[in-house]
Formats: structure tokens, C-alpha cells, sequence
């Protein structure tokens, strides 16, 4: 019993010098407006539909993981987090690479993307290191967390926003369980979004027609996305304007 109280208040201690000394966990939102599902207002509209499934994504990852380095990025130093630079000592700081690794597997926990119960899954496997107050904290573990679309009329590009919503970790003390939770969700949220899915040049479209000496222009008008089991549809809207003497070259 009396071990269970000191694990106890080490929890409820970690976690509020945690958010004292490091904050609220970031979130960077990405521009736009959160892309809805097809609704009654654009039944029978016409639109141009890309459907993609789970493999497309895994594939990509797979490639990504095979062929390149893992992606890497680095965790805030301390001097960019208010009142925790000076309990870090300098000689020690140098020593602690600082950064998260995304893995394609730890602990057969996978980094892949799947299309399930309505939203865009993304658990993300990854380790990484810290310095935690002098001493350099090794951690592995994995994120969950989903993929939320976004849609910027303005500059014609879907956005993604990655939202952790829990992270889990292994070989952790869970006395520094707060704080290295903490830098992981500050590392995805500030470090990876917003991502830029679809951008302008893959969206608009310009047709030319000679006879009439100018183009068409098709601008991207609205984007919604239904998520099935295994499956993403894209439903793009466009709405198109002729403009003279705006022709391709070549």
C-alpha cells in the first residue's frame, strides 16, 4: 500500500511539473475547413471521385522505410521551452541526440494507415531520447492517432492534421511517463502538421481550346471525403471559368 501511494503521487507529481514547466501538449491546426462527408446538398452535384485503400498508403510507407532513412525530427530543444532550459546542463545536453524516430514496427506495433469506423487511423510506432533534467531518458513506444482532412479554398490544397490522441510507452519510469508523453505529443503536433496532402497544381486544371483562343479553368470549388472500411473516397467539386487567351504551351 505504501509503495502504490508513492507511484501514485509520482504520477500526479511528474504530470504537474510537466505541464508547469512544458505546457499544455501543442496543436498546430492546419488552414482551411475540415473537409465534411458527402452530403444531401451535393447529391447529384457532379464531381470528380479518387478512391484510394489502405494498401496505396502502406505501400508508400513501406517504400519509404525501405528505401530512405526513417523519418527523423527533432524534439524542442530546451531553450525553446520556458523555465526548462536551466535545469538542463550543458555538458549533458550535448550528449542526447533529442529526436524521434518513426519505425516502421516496435514492439509489433506498426506505423500504417487505416481507413476504419469513419476516420483515417494512424498509429505511429517510433523511439527516440530526451534530456530529461541532466539525465538522457531512452523511450519507444507508439502514438495513436487519426488523420483529420482539411480544405483551403484559397490556396487550393487539402491539408492533413495528424491529432495524437493517446501515446503509449514502454520501459518508461512512470515517474518521467508525463514529461516524455508530453515531448512526443509536442513533437507530432508541432513538428509534423500541417501536411500538405493535395496541392494546388494537382487540383486545378486548365484546358485549352484553340478554336475559341483561350482556356477553361477549373478551380476547386469544395472537397469531401467519405471513409469506409478499407477504402477513402474523395469527392473534388470544381467550377469552371473561360479565360481568353490563357492557352498550355506545348
Amino acid at each position: 500500500m505504501k509503495y502504490l501511494v508513492i507511484l501514485v503521487l509520482g504520477l500526479l507529481l511528474g504530470a504537474g511539473i510537466a505541464v508547469f514547466l512544458l505546457g499544455a501538449p501543442g496543436f498546430k491546426s492546419a488552414p482551411g475547413e475540415r473537409v465534411q462527408a458527402p452530403s444531401a446538398d451535393t447529391a447529384g452535384t457532379e464531381s470528380v471521385v479518387i478512391t484510394v485503400g489502405n494498401g496505396f498508403f502502406n505501400d508508400l510507407l513501406g517504400a519509404v522505410f525501405r528505401d530512405l532513412d526513417p523519418p527523423a525530427f527533432n524534439i524542442a530543444d530546451a531553450g525553446d521551452v520556458p523555465g526548462l532550459a536551466r535545469y538542463q546542463p550543458s555538458a549533458l545536453q550535448q550528449g542526447c541526440a533529442n529526436t524521434i524516430t518513426l519505425m516502421q514496427e516496435v514492439s509489433n506495433s506498426k506505423t500504417q494507415v487505416q481507413f476504419a469506423n469513419g476516420k483515417i487511423q494512424v498509429p505511429m510506432a517510433f523511439n527516440g531520447s530526451y534530456n530529461l533534467l541532466g539525465n538522457c531518458t531512452q523511450f519507444k513506444g507508439w502514438a495513436q492517432s487519426s488523420l483529420e482532412l482539411r480544405f483551403d479554398q484559397e490556396k487550393q490544397t487539402v491539408y492533413g492534421q495528424v491529432v495524437v490522441e493517446g501515446v503509449n510507452l514502454e520501459g518508461v519510469n512512470p515517474v518521467a511517463n508525463s514529461f516524455v508523453t508530453t515531448f512526443v505529443r509536442n513533437a507530432i503536433d508541432q513538428r509534423v502538421n500541417p501536411l500538405e496532402l493535395i496541392r494546388a497544381p494537382q487540383l486545378q486544371l486548365l484546358i485549352p481550346v484553340k478554336a475559341s483562343n483561350g482556356s477553361v479553368k477549373a478551380q476547386v470549388k469544395d472537397v469531401r471525403a467519405e471513409v469506409l472500411d478499407g477504402t477513402l473516397k474523395l469527392h473534388i467539386f470544381y467550377e469552371f471559368s473561360g479565360a481568353r487567351g490563357q492557352q498550355q504551351s506545348g
